[in-house]
């Protein structure tokens, strides 16, 4: 997992609690429904069935709101991640352009060499 980018982790888990969530979310439901099936009256049956139906429906949203948080989060981070290894990468170009005009700079420009005198005519 040291390789893996962390948004990937974040889903990964958020995944996995979005099943433990849901799985209690049922634990619940179930609960309710064995209530309603032991209730000796109606009204307690259809307030257990009730109960059933609002604690799975809870269950459930409060899953998609933890699905959508992570991914809001997963996505934010390879987000940052994308705009800082653009930034760095600009900047390093940017040092490279700096040193080697630096360097250039730096250089002492080469002595002019005397120009050569003409060999003239030798006076006699």
């Amino acid at each position: 997992m040291a390789d893996a980018d962390l948004d990937g982790i974040i889903r990964q888990l958020a995944k996995q609690q979005n099943k433990t969530l849901t799985g209690a979310a049922k634990a619940r439901r179930d609960h309710y429904l064995g209530l309603a099936a032991k209730a000796k009256d109606a009204t307690g049956k259809a307030r257990a069935k009730e109960l059933a139906k609002a604690a799975m429906e809870q269950g459930l949203a409060a899953a998609k709101r933890l699905q959508v948080a992570a991914d809001n989060a997963a996505d934010s981070y390879a987000r940052a991640m994308r705009k800082a290894t653009e930034t760095a990468a600009a900047g390093i170009t940017a040092q490279t352009k700096a040193a080697a005009k630096k360097a250039t700079a730096d250089k002492p420009k080469p002595a002019k060499k005397p120009a050569k005198k003409k060999a003239g005519k030798a006076k006699a």
